[in-house]
């Protein structure tokens, strides 16, 4: 292209058109750059959180206690299965399980839920799937008091490997993350998504190690090696290994990293994707929610 004086002026790409490495590198800039709005929008939701309720914010304590009582009765009571020392055994897999759930249920609608600023403000929009997922991150972290209270009544199930939990929780972020960017793109294209994604994760529950531990799965070795695939299971387990250990270790235990270094490894290439997809996605958000 040519001005009038007759100088060649390089044509601009558009963005549909740019490298995925470009748009992976734009991306990161925009989450790196913003991260005062991060934590604002994450301050924001966790006042949202509760907010009307008559005890507030002690609810991200009590709830995974009630999760864990009402899977208590039904495993314990009602199909009368003994595990010794079974409230953490149990609350060890359910605190990581709520913090998936929870990500993926606010991280989906988080585009589609704040349609007039998306209309009205010109900012990064993948700072809101970011700032759900941390947000998610912040009552997983105030729901380890309620795990805390628990070694109160098992102190011989604490060992020194619950020093590696940080390290299971970056992996697990960093899964999250990816998954919440991906449907958030996804949901503001197709409504249906959030609905059908209460039953998918209702479904990936019972197939996860939340109720049950892989190594209590005898004499099904396919069964098992199946079970393995899915990217939370290794995830579950190593909480549940540094956290409870087995029912033979009677305490705390390494955790196998070389599944949670796999995870991980498929975890940042996922959450690349996410950021390509969504980026090349981002300039149609504002027509499809007018």
């Amino acid at each position: 292209m040519k001005t009038s004086l007759g100088t060649a002026v390089p044509a601009v790409p558009p963005r549909a058109r740019r490298r995925p490495f470009g748009t992976l590198r734009e991306g990161i800039h925009d989450l790196t750059s913003r991260m005062r709005l991060i934590r604002f929008l994450v301050g924001a939701e966790m006042k949202r959180t509760h907010a009307d309720t008559a005890i507030g914010m002690l609810w991200w304590i009590l709830d995974p206690v009630l999760q864990m009582f009402v899977y208590w009765m039904l495993v314990a009571v009602i199909f009368q299965r003994t595990t010794p020392d079974i409230l953490l055994f149990l609350m060890s897999a359910i605190l990581p399980w709520k913090w998936l759930a929870s990500t993926l249920s606010e991280a989906s609608t988080s585009i589609t839920s704040r349609q007039s600023l998306i209309r009205q403000l010109q900012f990064p929009k993948l700072v809101l799937p970011t700032a759900a997922s941390v947000a998610a991150l912040v009552s997983f972290a105030f729901g380890l008091v309620a795990l805390a209270f628990l070694y109160l009544i098992y102190p011989h199930r604490l060992s020194h490997w619950i020093v590696a939990l940080p390290a299971i929780a970056v992996v697990q972020f960093v899964f999250t993350l990816a998954l919440g960017v991906l449907l958030s793109a996804l949901n503001a294209f197709f409504r249906d998504v959030q609905n059908i994604l209460r039953h998918i994760i209702r479904l990936w529950m019972y197939v996860s190690p939340v109720l049950y531990s892989l190594q209590q799965i005898e004499g099904q070795d396919t069964a098992r090696q199946i079970l393995g695939l899915n990217p939370m299971a290794p995830i579950i387990e190593s909480y549940r290994l540094v956290l409870y250990g087995t029912e033979k270790s009677g305490h705390g235990i390494q955790p196998e990293w070389l599944p949670l270094l796999a995870v991980l490894g498929l975890s940042l290439i996922l959450l690349a994707i996410a950021i390509v997809l969504f980026k090349r996605a981002e300039p149609s958000f504002a027509r499809i929610l007018a």
